[in-house]
């Protein structure tokens, strides 16, 4: 008797992380957001077509136009594509004109997981991996991946892939996402923090804002808003009050405003916010109520940090951290970054984060002061700006007519540019402890930056005609990260030179030895 064996042939299928890594696709999902938002974007071409167009060519033209947008975004979310291999992340999209991008694998240095409202209903998130070179426009960054949007559970396992190095299975449709690494808290939220939102000045910004678009879109139109009788009776009254009671009450009012939104805010931004440390060696930030943001950032790839202290926030004794990182956008401030390591918080608890997060705290370092000549060019410097002011100002009410009280403000401002130049000095400081450089600079927006001395890619010593006259010197340190570079205010040249060869052993010695 006779036996046939069946052979089957096991069909394997690529691993994640190699050269032949499968393909992967948006979720389809956003074929529900995507369309609708093209449609919010054109809206203005939209209406004007259907509503003033009464069957002229260009009404077909809006519609078009509409259309285009619509079509170009599903085909996005349609054709975009990605996969991990071995050595790079690598991303095709478009139907017509093709794109095709690859990033190296050991230039990704973040990755910012961010779920807006219209992810968070379909629990999407948009992935953005982060390389080393910065972002300090306005526009898109170009080294910079964005994958809108994916699961949250396929946005943590690229997290895990790409930030920890390890080849992690694409969870299927039938299959649990894998078990998150064990993270260890470093800092959270405390509704007592509330009380610093007022001292951060961010309500000030939105008001500024709303009050120029408002003017801006009322001198468009035309439009006079002394026309609302509610405007009318505010001005009125404003005018049968004494001045200085209207400026008291415009300015209170002002405060109220700009604190509500503040506090506001801090919550949108801060809430639920948490630090946290995986055993993989790296820092986890999530916060957001309404907008969800979460960032990791690899420890290896940590420059420092920065404790920043804006005036208002110190008098009221607090200060927030930010991480010296690449990858990182800039030039949208530290609460928009992405590597900010604690939120406005106690001077304390943000040296106690920024001892967890270096293993020492060399912020609380003494400083050694700066020389007395520095103290003079920055009350110079001071003084002699409002004097100028000043004195155009006068010219001004003498040659043009203007009104005195501009130039007499001017006068009365001396002695304040005078005790903000003392504090400029006050502020400055640095010291060069175990492998860290640190320097301190500001009064307005006073900034503690805490540099590894083995993330420099160099040393820069400069000095003005004016601080050579003094003896001064600037010592620049150059980071791939942050903001690029971190100075040294105004030190003496010869404790200047001194700290530039001890941070950088060996560098300057042969330019010393020739002095």
């Amino acid at each position: 008797m006779s036996s046939t064996a069946d052979t089957e042939t096991a069909v394997v299928r690529p691993a994640e992380g190699t050269q032949d890594a499968p393909w992967h696709h948006l979720d389809r999902r956003m074929l529900l957001i995507r369309p609708v938002l093209d449609l919010v974007k054109s809206l203005p071409v939209l209406l004007g077509a259907l509503l003033f167009g009464h069957g002229e060519p260009w009404q077909w033209i809006g519609l078009a136009f509409t259309a285009i947008a619509v079509f170009t975004g599903v085909s996005h979310v349609l054709t975009s594509r990605y996969r991990i291999t071995e050595s790079q992340v690598e991303w095709h999209t478009g139907l017509l004109l093709r794109k095709q991008r690859a990033i190296p694998r050991d230039r990704i240095r973040t990755v910012d997981v961010t779920s807006e409202p219209k992810h968070r209903l379909f629990s999407l998130a948009a992935t953005r991996i982060g390389t080393g070179r910065h972002n300090h426009g306005k526009g898109p960054n170009k080294d910079e991946l964005v994958l809108d949007a994916v699961t949250v559970a396929e946005a943590q396992r690229l997290r895990t892939l790409l930030l920890h190095r390890k080849a992690v299975a694409a969870p299927s449709s039938t299959e649990a996402a894998p078990a998150a690494p064990t993270e260890q808290l470093v800092a959270a939220v405390d509704k007592r923090w509330l009380r610093y939102a007022p001292f951060t000045l961010s309500g000030l910004a939105v008001v500024g804002a709303a009050v120029g678009t408002v003017y801006h879109f009322a001198h468009e139109l035309h439009f006079d808003p002394v026309q609302f009788s509610l405007v009318r009776t505010v001005v009125g009254h404003f005018a049968d009050t004494p001045a200085w009671v209207s400026v008291v009450l415009a300015a209170v009012g002002l405060l109220l405003l700009v604190s509500v939104l503040s506090v506001g805010g801090y919550i949108l931004s801060f809430w639920n916010f948490r630090l946290t440390r995986e055993p993989a060696g790296t820092l986890h930030i999530r916060r957001g109520l309404i907008t969800t943001r979460s960032v990791s950032i690899e420890e290896d790839r940590l420059r420092g940090v920065e404790v920043r202290e804006p005036l208002p926030l110190r008098l009221a004794g607090g200060a927030r951290c930010v991480a010296i990182a690449g990858g990182l956008r800039e030039g949208k401030g530290a609460d928009k970054s992405g590597g900010l390591l604690l939120p406005p918080a106690p001077v304390a608890r943000v040296h106690e984060v920024v001892a967890a997060v270096l293993g020492e705290d060399p912020a609380a370092t003494p400083l050694v002061r700066h020389p007395r000549r520095a103290l003079y060019r920055r009350l110079t410097r001071a003084v002699i700006g409002v004097l100028l002011l000043g004195a155009a100002l006068y010219a001004l009410a003498w040659l043009a007519g203007w009104p005195d009280w501009p130039w007499q403000v001017a006068v009365v401002l001396l002695p304040f540019a005078a005790l903000v130049g003392w504090d400029r000095y006050r502020g400055l400081g640095h010291a060069l402890t175990g492998r860290y450089l640190v320097t301190r600079s500001g009064s307005l927006d006073r900034g503690t930056a805490v540099v590894r001395c083995d993330g420099m890619t160099g040393v820069v010593v400069e000095r003005s005609f004016f601080q050579r006259r003094a003896g001064l010197v600037t010592v620049i340190a150059p980071v791939a990260a942050g903001k690029g570079h971190y100075k040294v205010l105004d030190v003496g040249e010869t404790d200047g030179l001194t700290l530039a060869d001890e941070a950088l052993p060996g560098l300057l010695t042969p330019f010393l030895e020739r002095r």
